[in-house]
């Protein structure tokens, strides 16, 4: 696929999704855990997870004084509890003592705090500090692979595939665009081609 045609799906996208994320936060740390807690769990749990779990506690401080167990029972229907609860305290220890409590706005520091990777580094980049980033969740990847904006056999691939073809000032929103393509049309399971929106760019890499 070359730029043009690449542009044009962004443009389309545009005009029928938000380029804003579905989880709530209303800080870079809300964000942070939302993002941990969002692997395979959909934002609508994590989001009513978060309404109880962010009252307790929204600062890697208060979140510091939850036990391990207290935490993993705020979080448990989100799934990977053991795991999503040992991350978050671990990430929360990291933020306090390296950078001075707060989220460090780098992408090369957010991935060096436990139970970040390049996904949940490039999301908080993006969307908490507004920088150029595209994240490549399982929607993404899908949705880049199967239209033929970006081919790749790993999430880095298709990533480095995006920032290619696409202008930098759309990388951002873009993710956004594409995930919420992923959910509505092009479904893991029995994709709506007929009305999707972008099927005339489409290579159908099904």
């Amino acid at each position: 696929m070359d730029g043009e045609k690449a542009a044009k799906i962004v443009y389309i996208l545009s005009g029928r999704f938000s380029d804003e994320p579905a989880l709530k936060f209303s800080t870079p740390y809300e964000l942070l855990v939302a993002v941990i807690l969002s692997a395979q769990c959909t934002d609508e749990r994590v989001n009513k997870v978060t309404r109880r779990l962010f009252a307790a506690a929204n600062t890697p401080g208060q979140m510091l004084k939850l036990s391990e167990a207290e935490l993993e029972k705020y979080i448990f229907s989100c799934g990977l509890y053991k795991t999503k609860a040992k991350h978050i305290l671990e990430a929360s220890a990291d933020i306090i003592n390296r950078f001075n409590g707060e989220v460090p706005q780098k992408k090369e520091q957010l991935i060096t705090l436990a139970g970040v990777g390049r996904k949940t580094a490039n999301v908080v980049y993006s969307v908490a500090f507004k920088g150029n980033a595209i994240a490549v969740d399982t929607h993404v990847f899908r949705v880049a692979n199967r239209t033929g904006l970006a081919v790749g056999k790993t999430p880095l691939a298709v990533e480095n595939g995006l920032m290619n073809i696409l202008d930098e000032s759309d990388w951002s929103r873009s993710h956004h665009y594409l995930i919420y393509l992923g959910r509505s049309y092009c479904k893991a399971k029995s994709p709506d081609c007929e009305n999707c929106p972008i099927k005339d760019f489409c290579e159908k890499n099904l």
